[in-house]
């Protein structure tokens, strides 16, 4: 089969040679070193993409994805979720309360977000009932002050359903000091764990039970809680229904209370990945100082060709040819194991919890409880590119040195 001079010599310079195995050496090492940096660059990012996976559909399924506020109580809900409804993009409409304060337990203190739902509807906008680990979210009955805990708050105060434990919100009053505490006794009827810093922060009761605490009518909400399509049309969706229902209503949204978290992922994402690149780029240069050896090695060998009829381009190509099928070689090698090892990882940490019995992600110091792992095509193909435009990039020196190399002078010093 006929194959270009210049790809024929240049893949050959890349086999081993047994009168000079070192050369050979320092090629396997220059593609070994490019294929785990490709390698590390599609685990690390697929990972980093799992964690905002996680983020995404743990987090923001407990948070509001928006709402829209009364500026005073909303005494009817109904006809605010109407007008919700008729926008295209919210597929559910639920009346909701919050509020800050802190539980206190047995002398110990713990701040607190409390959201106040309707049982019956909370499901439409919110992963929580299926991450009930004891009791149910039914249990929330009103007039009664149950409350539903977090698996980290329920582990902190060595909670279990039955148990007692109090609610300390903040009153303004015509005290001098302008505010005074409130306490209310709540009863523990179900403990939720979603595997998130969420666990430690939040709790729900009864949006009757809310209104009683906040000195409300039992039908009065301070917001609708709206779930919507695309999270990232949040914003405008929430602000244009708002804008609809005229100034007594105000819009929120995801964005002012997780939005920082969202975006300092994405920041971390970008220059994880640049960091990684340079790894990748040292690597793919490191074929530089392959091929500058390569070329003092063949001296005598280029002078021949040249001056049997080999131009200076072919001779600039085949050490192209050869540095650029160390750099395929290499990429193609670390692409195919980082994505092995990419949709794998999950199992592999694991492995290495149980090996060792060590949890190796505790839910009390990250986000996550495990160590999630999403692989992007995209990441895939950029990494890669990335790769092979390096290691092309490589060869030019070097190329260009085997291509001015004088016949007459390599000959008599050879």
């Amino acid at each position: 089969m006929f194959r270009p001079l210049s790809i024929f010599i240049g893949t050959r310079y890349t086999r081993a040679k047994r009168r000079n195995r070192f050369v050979s050496f320092i090629s396997m090492t220059s593609m070994i070193g490019l294929a785990l940096g490709v390698l590390a660059m599609i685990v690390v990012l697929s990972v980093m993409n799992g964690f905002q996976r996680e983020m995404s559909s743990r987090i923001l399924g407990m948070v509001p994805h928006a709402t829209i506020v009364g500026v005073n109580p909303i005494d009817d809900w109904q006809p605010v979720a109407a007008a919700a409804m008729k926008n295209p993009e919210v597929t559910a409409a639920v009346p909701f309360t919050q509020m800050d304060g802190m539980f206190s337990y047995k002398g110990a203190m713990q701040p607190i977000e409390i959201s106040g739902v309707d049982p019956a509807q909370e499901g439409k906008v919110s992963i929580v009932a299926q991450h009930i680990v004891q009791g149910k979210l039914e249990d929330l009955k009103p007039g009664e002050f149950g409350v539903v805990v977090g698996e980290i708050t329920a582990r902190r105060f060595r909670l279990n359903v039955g148990d007692k434990l109090t609610l300390i919100v903040p009153e303004i009053s015509t005290a001098p000091g302008g505010i005074t505490p409130r306490m209310q006794r709540l009863n523990v009827v179900g403990i939720f764990k979603v595997g998130a810093e969420l666990d430690g922060s939040m709790a729900l009761i009864n949006m009757a039970d809310a209104a009683e605490i906040q000195h409300w009518q039992p039908n009065q909400v301070q917001s609708v809680r709206l779930a919507v399509k695309d999270l990232y049309a949040a914003p405008k969706v929430s602000a244009d229904i708002a804008g609809g229902l005229g100034s007594a209503y105000k819009a929120d949204d995801w964005t002012h209370t997780q939005g920082s978290l969202f975006s300092a992922m994405k920041m971390e994402k970008t220059m994880i990945g640049l960091l990684l690149l340079m790894i990748v780029a040292v690597a793919a240069f490191n074929i530089i100082a392959t091929l500058i050896m390569v070329v003092n090695d063949k001296g005598a060998d280029i002078a021949i060709l040249r001056t049997i009829g080999a131009t200076p381009r072919q001779i600039m190509a085949i050490f192209m040819v050869q540095g650029t099928v160390i750099g395929i070689v290499g990429t193609l090698i670390g692409g195919v194991l980082g994505v092995i090892a990419a949709l794998n990882v999950s199992e592999l940490v694991g492995w290495m919890e149980r090996v060792t019995g060590q949890h190796i992600f505790s839910s009390d110091v990250y986000f996550v409880s495990n160590l999630p792992s999403e692989l992007q095509g995209g990441d895939v193909v950029l990494i890669c590119t990335a790769g092979f435009v390096l290691s092309f990039l490589a060869t030019l020196y070097p190329a260009y040195r085997a291509a001015k190399i004088e016949p007459a002078h390599a000959l008599r010093y050879s």
